[in-house]
Protein backbone atom coordinates (compact mmCIF):
# COMPACT_ATOMS: atom_id res chain seq x y z
CA UNK A 1 0.00 0.00 0.00
CA UNK A 2 1.35 3.30 -0.89
CA UNK A 3 2.06 5.62 1.97
CA UNK A 4 1.22 8.97 -0.11
CA UNK A 5 -1.61 11.14 1.32
CA UNK A 6 -4.70 10.65 -0.68
CA UNK A 7 -5.55 14.21 0.23
CA UNK A 8 -8.97 15.84 -1.10
CA UNK A 9 -8.65 18.41 -4.15
CA UNK A 10 -10.54 21.81 -4.69
CA UNK A 11 -14.34 19.99 -5.34
CA UNK A 12 -14.10 17.36 -2.69
CA UNK A 13 -13.18 20.62 -0.40
CA UNK A 14 -16.02 22.33 -1.50
CA UNK A 15 -18.76 20.03 -1.16
CA UNK A 16 -17.49 19.51 2.40
CA UNK A 17 -17.64 23.44 2.68
CA UNK A 18 -20.94 23.59 1.17
CA UNK A 19 -22.95 19.92 2.07
CA UNK A 20 -20.77 19.00 5.04
CA UNK A 21 -19.56 15.78 3.99
CA UNK A 22 -17.42 13.47 1.92
CA UNK A 23 -17.63 10.13 1.19
CA UNK A 24 -14.22 7.86 0.99
CA UNK A 25 -14.00 4.35 0.26
CA UNK A 26 -10.79 2.51 2.50
CA UNK A 27 -9.13 -0.20 0.25
CA UNK A 28 -8.32 -2.69 2.83
CA UNK A 29 -8.08 -6.33 2.79
CA UNK A 30 -11.63 -7.92 3.44
CA UNK A 31 -10.06 -10.62 6.01
CA UNK A 32 -9.11 -7.00 7.96
CA UNK A 33 -12.68 -5.99 8.22
CA UNK A 34 -14.41 -9.57 8.71
CA UNK A 35 -11.72 -9.86 11.43
CA UNK A 36 -12.87 -6.60 13.65
CA UNK A 37 -16.79 -7.66 12.78
CA UNK A 38 -15.79 -10.34 14.80
CA UNK A 39 -13.99 -8.69 17.58
CA UNK A 40 -16.90 -6.51 17.72
CA UNK A 41 -19.68 -8.86 17.70
CA UNK A 42 -18.03 -10.92 20.37
CA UNK A 43 -17.46 -7.54 22.85
CA UNK A 44 -21.14 -6.55 22.32
CA UNK A 45 -22.34 -10.13 22.53
CA UNK A 46 -20.49 -10.64 25.70
CA UNK A 47 -19.79 -7.70 27.41
CA UNK A 48 -21.89 -4.51 26.21
CA UNK A 49 -20.96 -1.87 24.35
CA UNK A 50 -17.38 -0.76 25.44
CA UNK A 51 -18.25 2.95 24.75
CA UNK A 52 -14.86 5.04 24.49
CA UNK A 53 -13.19 2.07 25.05
CA UNK A 54 -14.00 0.33 21.51
CA UNK A 55 -10.64 1.19 20.05
CA UNK A 56 -7.96 -0.47 23.16
CA UNK A 57 -10.95 -3.33 23.30
CA UNK A 58 -10.70 -3.98 19.30
CA UNK A 59 -6.89 -2.45 18.58
CA UNK A 60 -7.46 -3.62 15.04
CA UNK A 61 -9.81 -0.46 14.39
CA UNK A 62 -6.60 1.81 14.25
CA UNK A 63 -6.00 0.54 11.04
CA UNK A 64 -8.77 2.05 9.42
CA UNK A 65 -7.64 5.73 10.51
CA UNK A 66 -4.18 4.92 9.80
CA UNK A 67 -4.70 4.50 6.13
CA UNK A 68 -3.79 7.42 2.68
CA UNK A 69 -7.40 7.73 2.53
CA UNK A 70 -8.34 8.93 6.21
CA UNK A 71 -5.23 10.39 6.82
CA UNK A 72 -5.44 12.21 3.70
CA UNK A 73 -8.88 13.34 3.98
CA UNK A 74 -8.27 14.49 7.74
CA UNK A 75 -5.11 16.75 6.67
CA UNK A 76 -7.15 18.01 4.44
CA UNK A 77 -9.87 19.15 6.35
CA UNK A 78 -7.74 19.40 9.79
CA UNK A 79 -4.56 20.09 8.79
CA UNK A 80 -1.53 18.00 9.25
CA UNK A 81 -1.45 18.61 13.13
CA UNK A 82 -4.84 16.81 14.09
CA UNK A 83 -5.90 14.85 16.37
CA UNK A 84 -7.99 11.66 17.12
CA UNK A 85 -10.52 12.74 20.29
CA UNK A 86 -11.04 10.44 23.06
CA UNK A 87 -14.57 10.16 22.74
CA UNK A 88 -15.63 7.66 20.27
CA UNK A 89 -19.06 4.98 19.84
CA UNK A 90 -19.76 1.90 17.99
CA UNK A 91 -23.36 2.30 16.67
CA UNK A 92 -25.42 -0.89 16.80
CA UNK A 93 -28.66 -0.88 14.38
CA UNK A 94 -30.78 -4.11 14.91
CA UNK A 95 -32.88 -5.20 12.43
CA UNK A 96 -36.57 -4.41 13.69
CA UNK A 97 -35.61 -1.49 15.81
CA UNK A 98 -38.52 0.82 15.54
CA UNK A 99 -36.32 4.22 16.88
CA UNK A 100 -32.43 3.05 16.23
CA UNK A 101 -30.51 5.45 17.90
CA UNK A 102 -33.60 7.36 19.86
CA UNK A 103 -34.70 8.20 15.89
CA UNK A 104 -34.49 11.56 15.75
CA UNK A 105 -32.26 14.22 13.63
CA UNK A 106 -30.01 15.72 16.00
CA UNK A 107 -26.36 17.46 15.87
CA UNK A 108 -23.89 15.63 18.73
CA UNK A 109 -23.03 17.32 21.44
CA UNK A 110 -20.38 19.63 21.20
CA UNK A 111 -17.18 20.12 22.33
CA UNK A 112 -16.72 23.67 22.81
CA UNK A 113 -18.61 26.21 24.76
CA UNK A 114 -20.25 27.58 20.82
CA UNK A 115 -20.51 25.18 17.69
CA UNK A 116 -18.12 26.55 14.89
CA UNK A 117 -18.58 26.98 11.41
CA UNK A 118 -14.64 26.44 10.19
CA UNK A 119 -13.81 22.78 10.70
CA UNK A 120 -12.54 22.95 13.92
CA UNK A 121 -13.76 19.12 14.66
CA UNK A 122 -15.05 16.82 12.23
CA UNK A 123 -16.11 13.04 12.58
CA UNK A 124 -16.04 9.86 10.42
CA UNK A 125 -18.85 7.24 10.37
CA UNK A 126 -17.47 4.07 9.40
CA UNK A 127 -18.63 1.07 7.93
CA UNK A 128 -16.94 -2.13 8.86
CA UNK A 129 -19.30 -4.36 6.57
CA UNK A 130 -20.79 -3.62 3.17
CA UNK A 131 -24.06 -0.94 3.29
CA UNK A 132 -26.54 -0.75 1.63
CA UNK A 133 -29.91 1.38 2.08
CA UNK A 134 -31.96 -1.22 3.79
CA UNK A 135 -29.94 -2.32 6.71
CA UNK A 136 -30.11 1.16 8.01
CA UNK A 137 -27.25 3.76 7.69
CA UNK A 138 -26.60 6.35 9.21
CA UNK A 139 -28.78 9.36 7.33
CA UNK A 140 -26.94 12.75 6.97
CA UNK A 141 -28.78 15.87 5.90
CA UNK A 142 -26.52 17.80 3.46
CA UNK A 143 -25.88 21.53 4.09
CA UNK A 144 -27.38 21.73 7.48
CA UNK A 145 -24.20 21.99 9.11
CA UNK A 146 -24.32 25.64 9.59
CA UNK A 147 -28.05 25.54 10.99
CA UNK A 148 -29.03 25.67 14.90
CA UNK A 149 -32.47 24.56 13.95
CA UNK A 150 -33.70 21.44 12.27
CA UNK A 151 -34.87 22.48 8.61
CA UNK A 152 -36.52 19.27 6.94
CA UNK A 153 -33.96 19.26 3.86
CA UNK A 154 -33.47 16.27 1.32
CA UNK A 155 -31.41 13.14 3.29
CA UNK A 156 -28.58 11.02 2.33
CA UNK A 157 -27.92 7.71 2.95
CA UNK A 158 -24.51 6.43 2.28
CA UNK A 159 -24.04 3.51 1.33
CA UNK A 160 -20.77 1.31 -0.25
CA UNK A 161 -18.61 -1.82 0.51
CA UNK A 162 -17.00 -1.87 3.90
CA UNK A 163 -14.34 0.30 4.48
CA UNK A 164 -16.85 3.18 3.14
CA UNK A 165 -16.62 6.07 5.30
CA UNK A 166 -18.82 9.37 5.45
CA UNK A 167 -16.71 11.84 6.43
CA UNK A 168 -18.46 15.09 8.12
CA UNK A 169 -18.67 18.28 9.75
CA UNK A 170 -19.31 17.98 13.53
CA UNK A 171 -22.65 19.99 13.57
CA UNK A 172 -24.22 18.10 10.65
CA UNK A 173 -27.44 16.91 11.40
CA UNK A 174 -27.90 13.09 11.10
CA UNK A 175 -29.76 10.09 12.97
CA UNK A 176 -29.93 6.44 12.59
CA UNK A 177 -31.97 5.12 9.51
CA UNK A 178 -34.60 1.85 9.79
CA UNK A 179 -32.61 -1.29 9.35
CA UNK A 180 -35.42 -3.17 7.27
CA UNK A 181 -32.62 -6.19 6.45
CA UNK A 182 -31.67 -9.21 8.90
CA UNK A 183 -28.65 -8.43 9.25
CA UNK A 184 -27.42 -6.74 11.99
CA UNK A 185 -25.39 -2.80 11.02
CA UNK A 186 -22.52 -1.79 13.32
CA UNK A 187 -20.50 1.43 12.74
CA UNK A 188 -17.83 2.88 14.24
CA UNK A 189 -18.03 6.50 15.29
CA UNK A 190 -14.54 8.97 15.13
CA UNK A 191 -14.14 12.32 16.26
CA UNK A 192 -10.88 14.24 15.26
CA UNK A 193 -9.99 17.88 16.35
CA UNK A 194 -7.90 20.27 14.63
CA UNK A 195 -4.93 21.56 16.90
CA UNK A 196 -4.29 24.89 15.59
CA UNK A 197 -5.01 27.54 12.79
CA UNK A 198 -4.14 26.78 9.11
CA UNK A 199 -1.06 28.48 7.71
CA UNK A 200 -1.14 26.70 4.31
CA UNK A 201 -3.89 25.05 2.28
CA UNK A 202 -3.13 21.11 3.17
CA UNK A 203 -5.27 19.71 0.21
CA UNK A 204 -4.67 19.42 -3.49
CA UNK A 205 -5.30 22.69 -3.85
CA UNK A 206 -4.86 24.36 -7.46
CA UNK A 207 -7.62 26.90 -7.87
CA UNK A 208 -7.81 30.10 -5.70
CA UNK A 209 -11.55 31.01 -7.04
CA UNK A 210 -13.84 28.15 -5.88
CA UNK A 211 -16.85 27.23 -7.60
CA UNK A 212 -19.79 27.83 -5.33
CA UNK A 213 -23.27 26.65 -6.62
CA UNK A 214 -24.96 29.95 -6.89
CA UNK A 215 -28.29 28.87 -7.57
CA UNK A 216 -29.37 27.18 -4.58
CA UNK A 217 -32.22 28.01 -2.22
CA UNK A 218 -30.41 27.47 0.49
CA UNK A 219 -26.51 29.25 -0.78
CA UNK A 220 -24.49 31.01 1.47
CA UNK A 221 -21.62 32.44 -0.53
CA UNK A 222 -20.25 34.58 2.23
CA UNK A 223 -20.16 31.62 5.06
CA UNK A 224 -18.91 29.59 2.29
CA UNK A 225 -16.11 32.09 1.29
CA UNK A 226 -15.25 32.98 4.63
CA UNK A 227 -14.51 29.04 5.32
CA UNK A 228 -13.01 28.38 2.19
CA UNK A 229 -10.30 31.57 2.79
CA UNK A 230 -9.60 30.64 6.11
CA UNK A 231 -8.88 27.08 5.22
CA UNK A 232 -6.27 28.38 2.57
CA UNK A 233 -4.87 30.88 5.24
CA UNK A 234 -5.77 33.64 3.29
CA UNK A 235 -5.69 37.29 5.71
CA UNK A 236 -6.02 39.71 3.38
CA UNK A 237 -9.03 41.85 3.51
CA UNK A 238 -12.27 40.86 4.60
CA UNK A 239 -13.84 41.80 1.49
CA UNK A 240 -14.68 38.59 -1.03
CA UNK A 241 -14.47 41.58 -3.74
CA UNK A 242 -17.36 41.28 -6.39
CA UNK A 243 -19.18 43.98 -8.14
CA UNK A 244 -22.13 46.20 -7.87
CA UNK A 245 -23.24 49.56 -9.64
CA UNK A 246 -25.61 51.67 -7.44
CA UNK A 247 -28.60 50.46 -9.10
CA UNK A 248 -28.04 47.02 -8.46
CA UNK A 249 -26.95 47.55 -4.57
CA UNK A 250 -30.56 49.88 -4.88
CA UNK A 251 -32.46 47.04 -6.31
CA UNK A 252 -31.16 44.28 -3.89
CA UNK A 253 -31.69 46.43 -0.75
CA UNK A 254 -35.33 46.55 -1.81
CA UNK A 255 -35.26 43.05 -1.85
CA UNK A 256 -33.99 42.34 1.50
CA UNK A 257 -37.87 44.10 2.61
CA UNK A 258 -39.40 41.21 -0.03
CA UNK A 259 -41.70 38.76 1.68
CA UNK A 260 -40.48 35.76 0.20
CA UNK A 261 -37.36 34.34 2.68
CA UNK A 262 -34.96 33.03 -0.59
CA UNK A 263 -35.64 36.41 -2.40
CA UNK A 264 -33.90 38.09 1.55
CA UNK A 265 -31.20 35.50 1.80
CA UNK A 266 -30.01 35.85 -1.45
CA UNK A 267 -29.85 39.71 -1.70
CA UNK A 268 -28.30 39.64 1.93
CA UNK A 269 -25.84 37.03 0.25
CA UNK A 270 -25.07 39.26 -3.13
CA UNK A 271 -24.75 42.64 -0.92
CA UNK A 272 -21.80 40.67 0.69
CA UNK A 273 -20.34 39.68 -2.27
CA UNK A 274 -20.23 43.21 -3.52
CA UNK A 275 -18.11 44.54 -0.09
CA UNK A 276 -18.01 47.77 0.82
CA UNK A 277 -19.65 49.57 -2.04
CA UNK A 278 -22.78 48.14 -0.56
CA UNK A 279 -22.41 50.06 2.87
CA UNK A 280 -25.49 51.85 2.16
CA UNK A 281 -27.13 48.63 3.15
CA UNK A 282 -25.98 48.37 6.48
CA UNK A 283 -29.64 49.53 8.16
CA UNK A 284 -31.61 46.87 6.40
CA UNK A 285 -29.16 44.35 7.51
CA UNK A 286 -29.58 44.97 10.63
CA UNK A 287 -33.32 44.76 10.88
CA UNK A 288 -32.38 40.61 8.96
CA UNK A 289 -30.23 39.89 11.68
CA UNK A 290 -33.51 39.05 13.40
CA UNK A 291 -35.23 37.68 10.93
CA UNK A 292 -37.28 34.77 11.34
CA UNK A 293 -35.26 32.90 8.56
CA UNK A 294 -31.98 31.53 10.27
CA UNK A 295 -30.65 31.44 6.83
CA UNK A 296 -31.76 35.13 6.17
CA UNK A 297 -30.14 36.39 9.60
CA UNK A 298 -27.30 34.16 8.94
CA UNK A 299 -26.36 34.90 5.41
CA UNK A 300 -27.09 39.18 6.55
CA UNK A 301 -24.48 38.71 9.55
CA UNK A 302 -21.82 37.41 7.06
CA UNK A 303 -22.48 40.14 5.12
CA UNK A 304 -22.38 42.90 7.60
CA UNK A 305 -18.37 41.07 8.34
CA UNK A 306 -17.65 40.76 4.31
CA UNK A 307 -18.70 45.00 4.09
CA UNK A 308 -16.81 46.05 6.64
CA UNK A 309 -16.73 49.77 7.85
CA UNK A 310 -20.37 50.35 9.42
CA UNK A 311 -20.90 46.78 8.95
CA UNK A 312 -18.44 45.68 11.05
CA UNK A 313 -19.74 48.36 13.57
CA UNK A 314 -23.18 47.62 13.64
CA UNK A 315 -22.29 43.55 14.35
CA UNK A 316 -20.21 44.94 17.64
CA UNK A 317 -23.21 47.13 18.55
CA UNK A 318 -25.71 43.72 18.17
CA UNK A 319 -22.78 41.89 19.95
CA UNK A 320 -23.09 44.30 23.06
CA UNK A 321 -27.03 45.37 23.23
CA UNK A 322 -28.66 41.88 21.59
CA UNK A 323 -30.59 38.81 22.38
CA UNK A 324 -28.98 35.73 23.52
CA UNK A 325 -29.98 34.87 19.55
CA UNK A 326 -29.12 37.98 17.73
CA UNK A 327 -25.42 37.77 19.63
CA UNK A 328 -24.34 34.30 18.74
CA UNK A 329 -25.28 35.51 15.04
CA UNK A 330 -23.62 38.38 15.37
CA UNK A 331 -20.45 36.68 16.76
CA UNK A 332 -20.08 34.61 13.55
CA UNK A 333 -20.41 36.98 11.38
CA UNK A 334 -17.77 39.01 13.42
CA UNK A 335 -15.34 36.50 12.13
CA UNK A 336 -15.54 37.36 8.73
CA UNK A 337 -14.99 41.01 9.83
CA UNK A 338 -11.10 40.15 10.52
CA UNK A 339 -8.91 42.27 12.30
CA UNK A 340 -11.21 45.17 11.93
CA UNK A 341 -13.23 44.04 14.82
CA UNK A 342 -10.54 42.89 17.27
CA UNK A 343 -10.50 46.40 19.29
CA UNK A 344 -13.97 46.62 19.51
CA UNK A 345 -14.44 42.81 20.68
CA UNK A 346 -11.54 43.50 23.74
CA UNK A 347 -13.72 46.86 24.54
CA UNK A 348 -16.30 44.37 24.73
CA UNK A 349 -14.44 41.66 26.80
CA UNK A 350 -14.31 43.83 29.10
CA UNK A 351 -17.04 45.99 29.73
CA UNK A 352 -19.83 44.42 28.05
CA UNK A 353 -22.52 41.89 29.69
CA UNK A 354 -21.44 38.43 30.34
CA UNK A 355 -22.79 36.93 27.08
CA UNK A 356 -20.89 40.03 25.30
CA UNK A 357 -17.93 39.25 26.78
CA UNK A 358 -18.21 35.32 26.47
CA UNK A 359 -18.64 35.55 22.63
CA UNK A 360 -15.86 38.45 22.09
CA UNK A 361 -13.23 35.99 23.91
CA UNK A 362 -15.08 33.42 21.48
CA UNK A 363 -14.43 35.39 18.51
CA UNK A 364 -10.75 36.48 19.50
CA UNK A 365 -10.07 32.54 19.70
CA UNK A 366 -11.53 32.45 15.82
CA UNK A 367 -9.06 35.41 14.74
CA UNK A 368 -6.05 32.97 15.97
CA UNK A 369 -2.76 34.78 15.37
CA UNK A 370 -3.99 37.96 13.96
CA UNK A 371 -5.54 38.70 17.45
CA UNK A 372 -2.22 38.27 19.30
CA UNK A 373 -2.58 41.61 20.56
CA UNK A 374 -5.85 40.94 22.75
CA UNK A 375 -3.69 38.52 24.96
CA UNK A 376 -2.88 40.89 27.53
CA UNK A 377 -6.67 41.65 27.85
CA UNK A 378 -7.34 38.06 27.51
CA UNK A 379 -5.53 37.30 30.81
CA UNK A 380 -7.03 39.64 32.16
CA UNK A 381 -10.52 38.00 31.94
CA UNK A 382 -9.17 35.01 33.09
CA UNK A 383 -10.26 36.49 36.54
CA UNK A 384 -13.65 37.52 35.61
CA UNK A 385 -16.86 36.33 37.69
CA UNK A 386 -18.39 34.06 34.85
CA UNK A 387 -16.91 30.32 34.53
CA UNK A 388 -18.38 30.63 30.94
CA UNK A 389 -16.48 33.94 29.87
CA UNK A 390 -13.36 32.12 31.60
CA UNK A 391 -13.71 29.44 29.79
CA UNK A 392 -14.20 30.86 26.31
CA UNK A 393 -10.79 32.81 27.03
CA UNK A 394 -9.25 29.44 27.72
CA UNK A 395 -10.00 28.09 24.38
CA UNK A 396 -9.32 31.77 22.91
CA UNK A 397 -5.64 31.70 23.93
CA UNK A 398 -4.93 28.12 23.08
CA UNK A 399 -6.17 29.21 19.57
CA UNK A 400 -3.73 32.28 19.46
CA UNK A 401 -1.35 30.78 20.65
CA UNK A 402 1.45 33.47 20.66
CA UNK A 403 3.29 34.99 22.25
CA UNK A 404 3.58 31.91 24.10
CA UNK A 405 5.69 33.20 26.96
CA UNK A 406 2.43 34.92 28.33
CA UNK A 407 -0.08 32.33 27.11
CA UNK A 408 1.08 29.32 28.58
CA UNK A 409 1.76 30.17 31.75
CA UNK A 410 -1.46 31.09 32.01
CA UNK A 411 -3.25 27.70 30.75
CA UNK A 412 -0.65 25.85 33.42
CA UNK A 413 -2.35 28.22 36.11
CA UNK A 414 -5.86 27.65 34.81
CA UNK A 415 -5.65 24.03 34.86
CA UNK A 416 -3.94 23.80 37.72
CA UNK A 417 -6.64 25.38 39.62
CA UNK A 418 -9.39 24.20 38.41
CA UNK A 419 -8.25 20.47 39.18
CA UNK A 420 -7.39 22.08 43.15
CA UNK A 421 -10.88 22.89 43.49
CA UNK A 422 -12.10 20.12 42.00
CA UNK A 423 -10.23 17.98 44.65
CA UNK A 424 -11.55 20.27 47.26
CA UNK A 425 -15.00 21.20 46.31
CA UNK A 426 -15.71 17.71 44.67
CA UNK A 427 -16.67 16.79 41.30
CA UNK A 428 -20.35 17.88 40.92
CA UNK A 429 -19.13 21.22 42.01
CA UNK A 430 -15.78 21.23 39.60
CA UNK A 431 -17.98 23.11 37.18
CA UNK A 432 -21.76 25.42 37.08
CA UNK A 433 -22.86 23.64 33.74
CA UNK A 434 -25.39 25.89 33.16
CA UNK A 435 -24.78 28.34 30.40
CA UNK A 436 -23.97 25.55 28.10
CA UNK A 437 -26.37 23.37 27.19
CA UNK A 438 -26.54 19.17 27.57
CA UNK A 439 -22.48 19.09 28.15
CA UNK A 440 -23.08 16.93 31.47
CA UNK A 441 -20.50 14.66 29.69
CA UNK A 442 -17.59 17.71 30.53
CA UNK A 443 -17.68 17.74 34.31
CA UNK A 444 -14.67 20.06 34.76
CA UNK A 445 -15.13 22.27 31.84
CA UNK A 446 -12.57 25.05 32.57
CA UNK A 447 -9.58 22.04 33.37
CA UNK A 448 -10.85 20.49 30.20
CA UNK A 449 -10.74 23.56 28.40
CA UNK A 450 -7.15 24.02 29.38
CA UNK A 451 -5.93 20.53 29.06
CA UNK A 452 -7.09 21.15 25.43
CA UNK A 453 -5.48 24.28 24.88
CA UNK A 454 -2.16 23.24 26.16
CA UNK A 455 -2.49 20.49 23.85
CA UNK A 456 -2.66 23.01 21.03
CA UNK A 457 0.42 25.17 22.74
CA UNK A 458 1.69 23.60 25.21
CA UNK A 459 5.25 22.36 22.96
CA UNK A 460 5.60 26.26 22.61
CA UNK A 461 6.23 26.83 26.52
CA UNK A 462 8.36 26.31 29.07
CA UNK A 463 8.42 22.46 29.71
CA UNK A 464 8.88 21.92 33.22
CA UNK A 465 6.09 24.51 33.73
CA UNK A 466 4.10 22.77 30.95
CA UNK A 467 4.56 19.75 32.50
CA UNK A 468 3.42 20.62 36.35
CA UNK A 469 0.43 21.74 34.83
CA UNK A 470 0.40 18.50 32.95
CA UNK A 471 0.86 16.32 35.80
CA UNK A 472 -2.17 17.78 37.69
CA UNK A 473 -4.65 17.64 34.62
CA UNK A 474 -3.88 13.92 34.99
CA UNK A 475 -5.26 13.70 38.60
CA UNK A 476 -8.68 15.29 36.96
CA UNK A 477 -11.84 13.41 37.32
CA UNK A 478 -13.03 14.55 33.93
CA UNK A 479 -11.89 11.80 31.45
CA UNK A 480 -11.44 14.33 28.86
CA UNK A 481 -9.11 16.40 30.43
CA UNK A 482 -7.03 13.67 31.32
CA UNK A 483 -7.21 12.21 27.97
CA UNK A 484 -5.79 15.77 26.72
CA UNK A 485 -2.86 16.12 29.17
CA UNK A 486 -1.72 12.50 28.23
CA UNK A 487 -1.76 13.30 24.51
CA UNK A 488 -0.08 16.77 25.38
CA UNK A 489 2.92 15.09 26.90
CA UNK A 490 3.81 13.35 24.13
CA UNK A 491 4.52 16.59 22.65
CA UNK A 492 6.95 17.48 24.59
CA UNK A 493 9.01 14.38 25.03
CA UNK A 494 11.26 15.64 27.24
CA UNK A 495 12.98 12.98 29.88
CA UNK A 496 10.59 13.92 32.52
CA UNK A 497 7.69 13.94 30.25
CA UNK A 498 8.53 10.32 28.28
CA UNK A 499 8.98 9.39 32.64
CA UNK A 500 5.38 10.47 33.39
CA UNK A 501 3.99 8.85 30.13
CA UNK A 502 5.08 5.74 30.90
CA UNK A 503 4.14 5.77 34.60
CA UNK A 504 0.62 6.48 33.24
CA UNK A 505 0.68 4.33 31.01
CA UNK A 506 1.32 1.09 32.61
CA UNK A 507 -1.36 1.98 35.03
CA UNK A 508 -3.72 2.48 32.28
CA UNK A 509 -2.57 -0.62 29.96
CA UNK A 510 -5.75 -2.41 28.51
CA UNK A 511 -5.57 -5.84 27.65
CA UNK A 512 -7.89 -6.45 24.65
CA UNK A 513 -7.37 -10.69 25.24
CA UNK A 514 -8.99 -10.24 28.93
CA UNK A 515 -12.68 -10.42 29.49
CA UNK A 516 -15.41 -12.02 31.46
CA UNK A 517 -14.41 -14.84 29.58
CA UNK A 518 -10.90 -15.08 30.02
CA UNK A 519 -9.96 -13.47 32.71
CA UNK A 520 -6.14 -14.24 33.03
Amino acid sequence: MSSELKLLNDEQMIQFITKGYVVLQNELPEELHQNVMKQIDFAFQNEGNPGNNILPRVPDIQKFFDTPVTKGALTSVLGPDYYMHPHRHMHYNQPGNGKPGGGEWHKDGFWSSMRSHRPWWVMMFYYTQDITEDMGPTAIMPGSQYNEKFQNQPELLPTGKAGTIALVHFDLWHKASLNTSNIDRYMLKFQFVRLAEPTAPSWNHTNAVPAFPDDTSDAHLNLWHDVWNWLRADRSAPNIGGSGNENEITRLIEELSSEDAIIRSQAADQLGLIGAPAEAAVPKLTELIRDSSENVALNASYAFGHIGGSGTAALLTELGEGSKLTTQRAAYGLQAAGEEAIPGLVQLLAAGEENSRALAAFVLGMAGAAASSAVPSLIIALNDESEWVRRNVVEALGMIGEPADETVPALVRMLEEAVAKEAAEGQENASTGSYVYNQEYITNKIAYTAALSLLRIGKHGDADLVINGLEAGLLSQDRYAKAYAFEALTAIRTDRAVDLLIKQYRAARWCPDTHKSSTF
